[in-house]
């Protein structure tokens, strides 16, 4: 019978829909598994069995991790014991209020600091949080103390099983969504890379700083996917079929050093009329990679075999022609570019081959026991220790203000502050807004919705669909996921007791004090201040640069196959660049009172992403030759201790006038490059001319900055 359906024609055009969309699965995943849990018992009469099983999968869904199925199995224990332990703690401690505020701030502190243990404690710890509110919201609709610790792990555990057994049924495809996820945020990077073909300099400045966002999107899914690849490889005792997913790991990474680096001032070239023709063919060739990297995030989705886009090889020969008919004193930048992203398009053509190659690439790995990573956490200036301490004061408060206001459901304050609260004062901001927003946009969209379906069926419908939603939207856009657990919380209610509609009022009144309250405890409680994290970010960040920089002399000199410590080190140059970006890009959101340094910061900001770029070029172009030249050795030595002294001065280190001086260095690589004639010398003293020129300029800010 299975094989009869594969035979059918729309099979495949169906499987690979169910399976291309990651969001709607997992949407799809924990709308099923409520249905199953809920439905019979509101059919049969028992609403309040079938709502409180749903809301354990739904906090089972919010704590699930990416995980090999046997840590996936570890990981659904933890969380159906630590949903029972929450659940009945307060059951236990709820009838005295100052015990429980006690209980309710100490565990939460704990579970935050356990969150920091790893990816597989983190959705963990924070759905134990999140079940000990759902306990207090289902207080007085429950028929005994006993049932909610047993429900709401039930469901939980009713989603994980569902979860698992697909997950049995295709045991890569936590590793292929990760890798996807990877391949489809390096096609948005591309997509808006070529934007700068051709550009001037004000839409430059936009569009880098969009780059620099989609830098850190990028960024964050190596790093995931990386954790994924960890996860598979302690669980797998023999890893040859781990082989092809870390050579396609490696091929995204080794493209995302070739997209993100920089080549030339594109707003320059794109001001020359006779480069116009020659900078669109390059945007062309950037989106044309674009669409090639998601066909194989789609490959890796779906299982169609990838097919790469002859248009590709058209665009590279049709490039290769327009820069033979230029002077070769004009197009050595231009060569650079193309060459880098012709090995991008070779890398992608030759995919099977990169796929079979036999050698295991070590990834980095986190070696630290529990007791180190806990421990580390374990100090005052630490921002996880810092949050979840800010984090309980919103609970204890909300909950006094319950007590003592008698405020009805005031449970929703809670639950407002731990979705509202973040680490940072910018990230609560945007939260506070979207959460409000999303409140009372589902509010209004849900009591228009009740009066149409009015029935109980209409209204298990209603909270069936806004289920599916909220899990649709919640990675993409969280006020309109917010509309939807709105509706959701909504429709509940109504199957419970009727009031759905009647508790929308106070819930609205409830988000607003909750996300004061988390608002005022960011505000208030050891505020950090982005202008007082600046100076260290750029001084780490122009470390990091400086160790990237040496790896890729490093390679120069010897290259190896599994280059595990270059790999690391660029791996923190761009980790550091990031934190600096997010860092500028939260100032933003501050009070303008502490947006001290602002422009001293872009500029910074700006300069260190730029140097990130060139020696990004630098490291791409390895393979022109696997060797440095005399000169570049000389010169590369300058540099290292120019960006060493810039470091320091930001650091506070090193005060005064700095010894090293680069313009005597710029001007003798332009002596050596007029000098010189086309060839591979040249072109690394192109790309190291570069880096000098940006290091010179980082070098002339930091000294202004630190007098």
């Amino acid at each position: 019978m299975w094989q009869e359906l594969k035979n059918k024609i729309w099979y495949e055009s169906v499987r690979q829909t169910f399976w291309r969309y990651p969001d709607r699965l997992m949407a799809m995943k924990a709308t099923i598994a409520m249905a199953f849990l809920s439905v019979p018992f509101v059919l049969t009469g028992h609403a309040y069995f079938g709502v409180t099983l749903a809301l354990g999968a739904l906090a089972g869904a919010l704590a699930e991790t990416d995980d090999h199925p046997k840590g996936r199995i570890k990981a659904l224990v933890l969380t159906v014991l630590s949903f029972a332990l929450s659940s009945a703690s307060v059951e236990i401690l709820r009838p005295t209020p100052w015990l429980f505020a006690i209980g309710l701030a100490g565990s939460t502190v704990l579970f935050i600091l356990i969150g920091g243990l790893g990816e597989r404690y983190r959705g963990v710890s924070f759905g134990a949080v999140l079940i000990a509110i759902y306990t207090m919201l289902g207080d007085s609709l429950r028929p005994a103390p006993y049932w909610q610790p047993i429900l709401l792990p039930a469901g939980a555990l009713g989603y994980g099983l569902l979860s698992l057994a697909l997950l049995y049924r295709h045991p890569w495809r936590l590793l292929e969504e990760q890798l996807a996820r990877g391949y489809l945020a390096l096609s948005a990077y591309l997509e808006e890379k070529a934007r700068l073909f051709p550009s001037n300099a004000e839409k430059q400045t936009t569009i880098r700083h969009r780059l620099a966002m989609l830098n850190i999107e990028m960024v964050n899914a190596l790093e995931r996917t990386k954790e994924v690849l960890n996860s598979y490889a302690d669980a797998l005792d023999d890893q040859t079929e781990l082989v092809p997913y870390l050579r396609r790991f490696m091929l995204l990474q080794s493209l995302h050093e070739r997209a993100a680096s920089s080549h030339e001032r594109y707003e320059l070239l794109s001001s020359n009329p006779d480069n116009q023709a020659l900078m669109e063919g390059f945007g062309q060739l950037l989106l044309q990679l674009a669409q090639a990297t998601r066909r194989l995030a789609d490959t890796l989705l779906t299982g169609v075999p990838y097919r790469h886009p002859v248009s590709l090889n058209w665009v590279v020969n049709a490039l290769n022609e327009q820069l033979k008919q230029r002077p070769e004193s004009g197009k050595q930048g231009l060569s650079l570019l193309l060459h880098n992203l012709t090995q991008s398009h070779r890398s992608l053509l030759n995919l099977s081959d990169i796929s079979q190659r036999k050698y295991i690439p070590r990834l980095a790995r986190d070696t630290r026991t529990l007791w180190e990573r806990l421990k580390a956490q374990l100090h005052w200036r630490h921002p996880r220790l810092r949050h979840a301490v800010r984090l309980s004061t919103c609970f204890v408060i909300g909950f006094g203000l319950m007590q003592w206001l008698h405020i009805e459901k005031g449970e929703w304050i809670l639950l407002t502050s731990l979705f509202v609260c973040q680490p940072s004062y910018s990230e609560t901001r945007r939260r506070l807004f979207q959460r409000i927003l999303g409140t009372f946009m589902g509010v209004a969209a849900g009591v228009a919705v009740v009066q149409i379906l009015p029935t109980q069926m209409g209204q298990l419908v209603l909270m069936l669909l806004a289920a599916f939603y909220f899990f649709f939207w919640l990675r993409k856009r969280y006020y309109i996921a917010v509309i939807f657990i709105t509706m959701f919380v909504l429709g509940a209610f109504n199957l419970l007791s009727g009031k759905g509609v009647a508790m929308m009022g106070p819930r609205m009144l409830d988000t607003v004090l909750g996300a004061a309250l988390a608002i005022v405890s960011v505000r208030i409680l050891w505020p950090d201040w982005q202008y007082k994290r600046l100076p260290v970010l750029i001084s780490e960040a122009l470390a990091k640069n400086t160790a990237y920089f040496k790896a890729i002399l490093k390679e120069y000199r010897l290259s190896e196959e599994d280059d595990l410590d270059y790999r690391i080190a660029r791996r923190q140059a761009h980790q550091a660049d990031n934190a600096l970006a997010m860092a500028w890009q939260d100032m933003q959101m501050e009070p303008r009172k502490q947006q001290r340094f602002r422009q001293q910061a872009f500029r910074l900001t700006y300069l260190n992403h730029a140097l990130l770029s060139y020696l990004s070029a630098l490291g791409a172009h390895r393979d022109i030759q696997q060797f440095i030249h005399p000169e570049m050795e000389e010169f590369s030595v300058n540099i290292e201790e120019a960006l060493v002294e810039a470091s320091q001065m930001l650091a506070g280190s090193l005060k005064g006038e700095p010894t090293c001086h680069m313009e005597p260095i710029l001007v003798r690589l332009r002596e050596r490059l007029s000098e010189m004639e086309d060839g591979t010398n040249r072109q690394q003293l192109v790309l190291l001319f570069n880096v000098a020129e940006v290091t010179d300029q980082l070098l002339q800010t930091s000294t202004d900055i630190s007098r």
